[in-house]
């Protein structure tokens, strides 16, 4: 059985080649780390939304990326667009509750926004 394992992490997907999709693999990094900073009575409000908000960006994107019609990578890469969106808005309304300093939502402003150019177009190709 950790044979077979071995083998399939060796296996790399056409997704995990996509610059964007490693960025967006990051950002989900960056995402669940502020999300500790939530208190535990928002662990399955605010933390668990934020969370699939953020997994749902590169899940989006490695999807969409083998699709075989351009308008339905043109839909999942709006889908991950739209999700990337989500996650910035429940970053800012957890700033606001003071969950994490303005400093880290910075970042994650900063990483999300370049995000959201190269998924524009993407979205535009």
């Amino acid at each position: 059985m950790v044979e077979r394992f071995i083998a399939v992490q060796e296996f790399h997907f056409p997704f995990q080649e996509l610059r964007f999709w490693q960025e967006a693999r990051a950002l989900v990094g960056g995402v669940y780390l502020l999300a500790r900073h939530f208190p535990a009575d928002e662990r399955f409000e605010l933390t668990s939304q934020t969370n699939r908000a953020a997994v749902s960006v590169p899940a989006n994107l490695a999807e969409g990326c083998v699709r075989t019609s351009l308008k339905d990578r043109a839909d999942f890469s709006q889908i991950a667009y739209a999700s990337l969106l989500e996650t910035v808005n429940l970053l800012i309304i957890a700033a606001d509750q003071g969950f994490f300093s303005p400093a880290d939502l910075g970042i994650q402003r900063d990483q999300s926004a370049s995000m959201c150019n190269r998924i524009n177009a993407l979205r535009k190709s």
